[in-house]
């Protein structure tokens, strides 16, 4: 699973996802993408299910980029824990994404393919998504 070398500070705080995204919410490098249109966070898991489901589909041909990374550390307590004795340790690693972020890219398989592979991707996701192409995509 995908998770940081090192991070800065070992436990952070939630904070509030707000705007829409200004960087990362145009297709770059592959030909499709899959576009978020709400805000979540998307764990490691999450983004490792999408991704097989993706390649699965593709037979593993073409090439599929992740545009997101779980950079931010998210906490918790054990089970059955009292409250108060300080904040619980790092659990795991979450992706913060904003409205127009392209999580996922892929290039070199035909368009019905792509399309019915970012659909099976998307199911995965815990935010609601879109099918996008390229501008200057043609067959």
């Amino acid at each position: 699973m995908l998770q940081p070398k090192r991070v800065r500070w070992r436990r952070t705080q939630k904070g509030r996802v707000k705007g829409i995204a200004g960087r990362g919410s145009t297709v770059a490098f592959g030909s499709f993408g899959l576009k978020s249109l709400g805000t979540a966070f998307i764990s490691a898991k999450t983004i490792e299910a999408a991704r097989v489901a993706l390649t699965r589909y593709m037979k593993r041909e073409g090439k599929v980029w992740i545009r997101i990374f779980p950079t931010k550390p998210l906490t918790s307590k054990p089970a059955e824990v009292r409250m108060g004795k300080g904040k619980g340790a790092p659990d795991r690693f979450v992706a913060v994404v904003k409205p127009g972020t392209i999580m996922f890219e892929a290039e070199g398989v035909p368009l019905e393919v792509a399309r019915e592979g970012f659909r099976l991707a998307a199911q995965k996701m815990p935010v609601l998504t879109k099918f996008v192409v390229r501008h200057d995509y043609s067959e």
